[in-house]
């Protein structure tokens, strides 16, 4: 069976698979859960990437000591390689993690045995070890374009990680703290054979988007086609096979409640740009790496959305050195109601609130 699905009707699918309806979830775990996936990145124009999407499905009830908390001591959640996840789920993606390894990187880890070895023993008789404090010296350097030449050490790591041999402990500040696999996940790992891994996969990556195209962009550590799961869908006026999340199909019956959120550049909802033009309408690219004269929005502008709507981009900074959240644009996408530029503004004054800083606005 293949549904009809109005422009609206999937972009509120969207919205609500991703926990941005009027709805808060109850707590960090349950939204991980839901969204699968949260990605990390180091950049804090604002606040980190990650606490950017927990507060904005959480609200102020959020602190980022609870991330912290459950990554470090309840061990709820995990890192793995460049996502959080949860515990339960990290079993899943160990079970297919060679997917995701370059050929070129397999080759590289069979040429270097004690290399290997010699850092696996290292943490097995320390305990949590920093990079910096672990042996870099293989018996075949790590070569590739130049972004990870020199960094022997931190590739190996990663490739375990995937393996499930080594898992990321805590940090130090921002930097990630190794231990072997055993002594940070659960005896009980939940590791199914790599089909039953693959469906379950998939299943639930549909769920946490709710409507997505049936081969999507391809992202870091997320696969390309959806496969023949869920429902095939048709978005009206959009070209191209779909698939639905069936339970989020079904809960179109129920009266739909959005509110106002700012996302990071790297929230799920908008991370697929050409799904972001599709579903919403809405331009989007991260201009941290363009030089200054050449950005439109910002250096990390967030995404705003508005009910069902991604209506524009806040480009702010927090200067925590003078207490304030420099408000530099909102850049409008076509002419808001007033009750938008009105919602907008309110919800930059929870976002200070939250940091602890008053509003600066150019």
């Amino acid at each position: 069976m293949t549904v009809r699905l109005s422009p609206e009707e999937a972009r509120r699918i969207a919205v609500r698979a991703q926990l941005l309806d009027a709805e808060r979830p109850l707590s960090l775990v349950s939204t991980v859960d839901q969204l699968t996936l949260v990605q990390i990145d180091p950049t804090t124009a604002i606040v980190r990437s990650a606490d950017l999407v927990a507060w904005s499905r959480l609200g102020s009830t959020y602190d980022p000591s609870d991330l912290v908390f459950a990554l470090e001591t309840e061990r709820s959640l995990v890192e793995h390689v460049t996502f959080i996840r949860t515990m339960d789920d990290i079993g899943i993606h160990l079970s297919v993690a060679d997917e995701w390894m370059h050929q070129m990187t397999k080759d590289w880890v069979a040429a270097n045995p004690r290399f290997r070895e010699r850092l696996l023993a290292q943490l097995r008789d320390q305990g949590p070890t920093a990079v910096g404090d672990l042996p870099n010296d293989p018996e075949v350097p790590y070569t590739s374009t130049g972004w990870n030449d020199d960094k022997n050490t931190g590739r190996m790591l990663e490739v375990l990680c995937l393996r499930g041999e080594v898992a990321v402990s805590g940090r130090r500040g921002r930097t990630r703290v190794w231990d072997l696999a055993e002594r940070v996940y659960p005896d009980d790992l939940f590791r199914p054979p790599p089909d039953e891994a693959r469906r379950l996969r998939d299943e639930r990556r549909l769920a946490s988007l709710g409507v997505a195209r049936a081969k999507p962009m391809r992202s870091p550590g997320e696969p390309s086609p959806i496969g023949p799961i869920g429902l095939e869908a048709v978005v009206e006026g959009v070209d191209g096979a779909w698939r639905v999340d069936p339970q989020a199909h079904a809960a179109l019956s129920e009266p739909f409640e959005g509110r106002t959120a700012f996302l990071s550049p790297f929230d799920r909802l908008v991370y697929d740009r050409d799904r972001a033009v599709d579903l919403f309408g809405f331009d989007y690219t991260l201009e941290m790496y363009k030089p200054a004269a050449q950005r439109r929005w910002g250096y990390f502008a967030l995404p705003i959305l508005y009910a069902d709507r991604l209506v524009g981009k806040l480009d702010a900074k927090a200067d925590r050195k003078v207490g304030v959240l420099r408000v530099n644009a909102v850049h409008e996408d076509g002419v808001w109601e007033p009750e938008v530029a009105d919602a907008v503004e309110a919800e930059i004054d929870a976002l200070a609130a939250w940091l602890g800083l008053e509003v600066a606005r150019h």
